[in-house]
Order: C-alpha cells, then structure tokens, then sequence
C-alpha cells in the first residue's frame, strides 16, 4: 500500500498521519496475514516496541484493527477495511491458528457461523478461531 493511500486510511478513521502511524499502517498493510507485537517489531526497525505498541493501541480505539487472540503467543493484528472509525464492523472473519509454526491465517470466504445466545445476551463481535496444522505444516 502506498504512503498516500496509508494517510488516507487513517484520516478516515479519525487517526492523524504520523509518520509512525503511516509506516505501522502500511506493514500491516502489506502483510498476508495478521501479525503480532514481536513480528511488527522485527519488520519494523525505525520504530522501537512501545512505539509501535502505542499506534495499535491508537488504531484499535479509532477501529482501524481488528485484535485476534490466537491462542497460541498472545495476540496479533491486521488491518480493518470494512468500515471508517465506527462501531459497526462487517469485516469479521475466520482465523486459523498453525499449532506448528504458530502463524495465524485469515480465512475470508469461510463463514462465521451464527450463535444462538441465551435471552438477556447481547453480541457485540465474535472471534472465531480454527486450530490445527496449515497446508505447509501438513507438507512436512
């Protein structure tokens, strides 16, 4: 994703385009799955870890990410593109977690089942995660 187009995103989010928040952004961006904190930081090397810890925290307010708990080393991040820095989110997806190698995939065309919540339980978003062994993992 080019600079201008990373600014962009975050202006439509409410998020002013630091130079910081342009370059988290754009890794986020160019990844092909989401990634964690440790990750970032090891692509990110202009910027230290609290740094980059503080731009996640800023897109997470503003809904710029979405925050995937993988069951596996805590936490990882990618990029929402569904919606500007609203509550609503129609971006939801399945996340499979390679208990091998430990990356966590997004599976986009792979519905979210419904949920049939008891009455008085109100949904508000779902994070579906799959476990097992990725088509590489399998491989080996």
């Amino acid at each position: 994703m080019k600079s201008q187009n990373c600014e962009a995103l975050l202006l439509a989010h409410g998020v002013k385009p630091t130079s910081n928040r342009i370059v988290v952004v754009k890794t986020l961006a160019d990844a092909d799955r989401p990634m964690s904190l440790t990750e970032l930081e090891y692509k990110i090397l202009s910027i230290d870890k609290s740094g980059i810890f503080r731009a996640l925290s800023l897109f997470r307010e503003h809904h710029l990410v979405h925050v995937i708990e993988d069951g596996g080393d805590g936490v990882r991040y990618e990029l929402c593109h569904s919606h500007d820095g609203h509550e609503h989110d129609d971006d939801q997806h399945v996340h499979f977690y390679c208990e091998r190698c430990h990356r966590t995939f997004c599976l986009s065309d792979t519905p979210i089942p419904s949920v049939a919540l008891p009455s008085g339980y109100q949904l508000t978003s779902i994070n579906y995660m799959v476990k097992g062994l990725c088509p590489e993992c399998r491989k080996h």
